[in-house]
């Protein structure tokens, strides 16, 4: 694998040469970005303001055969190749330093097919672009809970969103896909061609290809819906987390709901200033059907105890889907998330996460705790290659900041925090919420169980020299 460690970009153009750059520049009904473009350094950037690398090129593929040139080209050259759909990864891995980005942002069309209900996705388009496709029609696939989360790491990770419950994981939603391997080569998959793969591509990670297009199966919903947001005294955390959880268990497949704890940030235009700096609670969910039905559903969230704020109402769907999308901006603020599957939810359990959840370092840090049931439990691992159905619950902790001199700080936090937890967990944890995914090869074996050598198999097949490595990496079989 070549180094470049790059400067400038007359470093660039002499190790590849400039022959090569330009040949693979003309080729391109695209855009090849090097480090002298005036686009380069906006264009380098992810939604992680804690990421900061730069790549030796940007590939802005506008189709299919500009990411077939851009992965021989890559190949060819023995250079580091990084993925972008989104960029939303926390991790992330949709860019590198020294290497070759291929950037599918230019490719976010979305087409409906509302009699088959299905959508057509390409690889670069974010979950705002889905959702305002399928809505016209009355339809949504599962997604996440904020819209500029990109559809290809959400999809290829798992997909844990509002209609879980309901309609299963994104990944799980799944019906085909057209992929471009390590090869330079384009396939299809879908339920009756090149099936294994397809089973890889429901949570197994962007292991065997670059995806130019997603296809997903549809279901009805909207345009209006009735959603729950509301926030509870954070003195109240350890017995609303045992509410959540009695709650949940009884809970239709309907609802999709995760308890979050935090602090109201200073500032905040939300809450009126005497709650500023104030412990929550918070529930959000979404029923998945009749908005009348749903409001009294989710009527025990809300009066669950004397709320400081409910947001809750009848609203249309694309609206719930953007709700959080403040908390989360691109660039300025830094993240670092941590998971695990929560195998125990007793009172204990409850509590040991309520008596950590609210010393968090930074003001914008929550802890996440997300139900996994319903249709999420119906799939087996012979349909997909997801590895976290069997827990009850997923807890996340997201630690965001602002401030670069804070890394550290939080990182330990957030560390330190799972640690004192694993007395309640398999090890298991959710791979896009991972962290920096700095445990390696031993997380990817753990988290993927039973399913890992069925993927290490299939990646011996797709790309045996493992030149798509920036992902949940797991290594070819043949190695």
């Amino acid at each position: 694998m070549i180094k470049l460690r790059v400067v400038n970009h007359q470093h660039v153009r002499k190790i590849i040469g400039e022959n090569n750059l330009q040949r693979l520049g003309n080729k391109l009904d695209g855009d090849l970005i090097l480090p002298d473009d005036p686009a380069y350094h906006q264009k380098r950037k992810v939604w992680n303001g804690m990421i900061d690398r730069y790549p030796a090129m940007i590939v802005s593929c506008k189709n299919n055969q500009d990411v077939i040139r851009a992965v021989n080209f890559a190949r060819d050259q023995r250079l580091l190749v990084a993925i972008r759909g989104g960029g939303h990864n926390v991790a992330g891995l949709a860019t590198c330093d020294d290497g070759m980005v291929i950037d599918l942002s230019p490719m976010h069309a979305v087409s409906v097919n509302p009699d088959k209900q299905m959508a057509y996705v390409e690889g670069g388009a974010r979950w705002t672009d889905v959702d305002a496709a399928t809505q016209v029609y009355g339809l949504a696939t599962p997604g996440g809970v904020v819209s500029d989360t990109g559809v290809a790491g959400l999809t290829l990770g798992g997909g844990f969103g509002y209609l879980r419950n309901k309609y299963g994981l994104t990944c799980d939603n799944l019906i085909g896909a057209d992929v471009v391997t390590a090869d330079g080569q384009l396939i299809h998959t879908s339920e009756s061609e090149n099936q294994e793969l397809l089973w890889g591509l429901r949570g197994g990670g962007g292991n065997f290809g670059v995806v130019t297009r997603f296809e997903f199966q549809l279901h009805p919903l909207g345009p209006e819906v009735y959603f729950c947001m509301v926030f509870h005294p954070g003195e109240e955390t350890g017995k609303a987390l045992q509410f959540f959880r009695d709650f949940t268990q009884q809970a239709p497949d309907e609802i999709s709901v995760l308890a979050s704890i935090g602090t109201v940030p200073e500032g905040s235009e939300d809450f009126p200033e005497e709650l500023h700096g104030r412990p929550f609670i918070a529930f959000a969910a979404l029923y998945a059907g009749d908005p009348v039905i749903g409001e009294a559903a989710l009527a025990p969230l809300r009066n669950f105890d004397v709320p400081l704020a409910d947001f809750s109402g009848r609203m249309a769907y694309q609206v719930a889907q953007t709700l959080f999308d403040k908390d989360y901006p691109a660039h300025s603020m830094r993240y670092y998330w941590k998971s695990l599957n929560l195998m125990d939810h007793s009172d204990r359990a409850m509590d040991a996460i309520a008596s950590q959840a609210h010393h968090q370092v930074s003001q914008f840090t929550t802890t996440d705790i997300w139900h996994i049931g319903g249709a999420i439990k119906h799939i087996s691992n012979d349909l997909s290659a997801f590895n976290g159905r069997h827990p009850d619950y997923l807890l996340n902790v997201e630690a965001n900041w602002p401030d670069a001199e804070d890394d550290q700080e939080n990182i330990q936090w957030t560390r330190n925090y799972l640690d004192d937890l694993q007395p309640y967990t398999d090890g298991g944890l959710y791979l896009n919420f991972a962290g920096l995914q700095e445990e390696g090869a031993s997380m990817m074996q753990l988290s993927f169980g039973s399913s890992f050598d069925r993927l290490a198999a299939l990646k011996q097949k797709y790309d045996p020299g493992n030149l798509f490595r920036l992902n949940q990496n797991i290594e070819p079989s043949g190695q």
